[in-house]
C-alpha cells in the first residue's frame, strides 16, 4: 500500500485523469522521488481516500489516475473550536492537534487579552490539510479568518452551545459523559492573558454557554484546547 498521502481538491472517481499543480508535482518528484508507475493516496475531503497511479510527472507538473477507493469518507462531529491565537508556533500546533483529533470547523478570535493582532488564514489552512494528509483523515477543516469575540458572539447561533473551558474553575475535573446533550458543539479556549471582566460577564450571561473545569493545574492554551477535544470527543463524539 502507498505511503504517500496528498490533499487534491478534485473529484475522485475511478479512472478521471487529474493534474497536478507545481507544489504537488515538486513534492512527488523531487522531494518524494516518485516516478511513473508509483502509486500514491490521496483525498479531497468529500469521496473518501483513493489509490492514485501516476502517469506522467516533470517538476512542476504532472497527471494522476484513481485507481480505487481505499477508505470511505469519514466527516468528524459537528465539533468547532474557539480559540485566541497566540504565539506563532503554538498557533500552528493548535490548528494541526485540532484536525487531527476531528474538528470539524476551526476560528481564530481576538479578544480583550489575545497577544496576537493578526493571522495568516491561508498558512493556517494549509497547516489544518497537512495534518489531515498525516494523520490519516478524510477531511479538513476550514480555517476561519481572525474576528473578534464580540462579533462572534453577535452573530451566534443559540442552537449551537458553548463549552467553554474557564481557567477560573481550576479544581477539581467534571465529566461530561452523560452530563452534556449531543448536537452542535463549539470548544472555547480563551487567551494567554486571560479573559478581560467584560467577556467573562457577557459569556456567563450567554445561555448556550457551558463552563468547565480541565484540572486542578491552569493548562497553556494549547495544552487547554487538546485537552478540551479529547474530552468532548471521548463523552459525545466519535471517540466512543
Amino acid at each position: 500500500m502507498a505511503k504517500i498521502r496528498l490533499f487534491i481538491d478534485h473529484p475522485l472517481a475511478q479512472g478521471q485523469g487529474i493534474a497536478l499543480n507545481a507544489d504537488q508535482a515538486h513534492y512527488l518528484s523531487s522531494v518524494m522521488r516518485q516516478g511513473p508507475g508509483d502509486e500514491i493516496l490521496a483525498f479531497n475531503g468529500r469521496d473518501g481516500e483513493w489509490l492514485l497511479r501516476i502517469e506522467r510527472l516533470a517538476k512542476r507538473n504532472g497527471d494522476v489516475v484513481p485507481v480505487r477507493q481505499t477508505a470511505p469518507q469519514m466527516n468528524p462531529p459537528d465539533l468547532w473550536l474557539i480559540f485566541a491565537p497566540i504565539k506563532k508556533a503554538r498557533t500552528d500546533f493548535i490548528v494541526e492537534k485540532a484536525a487531527e483529533m476531528g474538528a470539524a470547523k476551526i476560528l481564530p478570535v481576538h479578544t480583550d487579552h489575545t497577544n496576537s493582532e493578526r493571522i495568516r488564514q491561508d498558512r493556517l489552512q494549509a497547516h489544518a490539510v497537512e495534518a489531515a494528509e498525516q494523520c490519516g483523515g478524510t477531511f479538513v477543516p476550514q480555517v476561519h479568518d481572525l474576528v473578534s469575540l464580540g462579533r462572534l458572539l453577535d452573530g451566534w447561533n443559540g442552537t449551537r452551545r458553548i463549552l467553554w473551558a474557564d481557567e477560573a474553575l481550576a479544581g477539581p475535573a467534571e465529566t461530561l459523559a452523560g452530563g452534556l446533550e449531543r448536537g452542535p458543539w463549539a470548544i472555547l479556549i480563551g487567551p494567554e492573558g486571560g479573559w478581560s471582566e467584560a467577556e467573562r460577564a457577557r459569556l456567563i450571561a450567554t445561555d448556550c454557554v457551558t463552563r468547565i473545569s480541565l484540572g486542578p493545574r491552569i493548562l497553556r492554551a494549547d495544552t487547554a484546547a487538546v485537552a478540551s477535544l479529547a474530552l468532548w470527543q471521548s463523552a459525545l463524539g466519535d471517540w466512543q
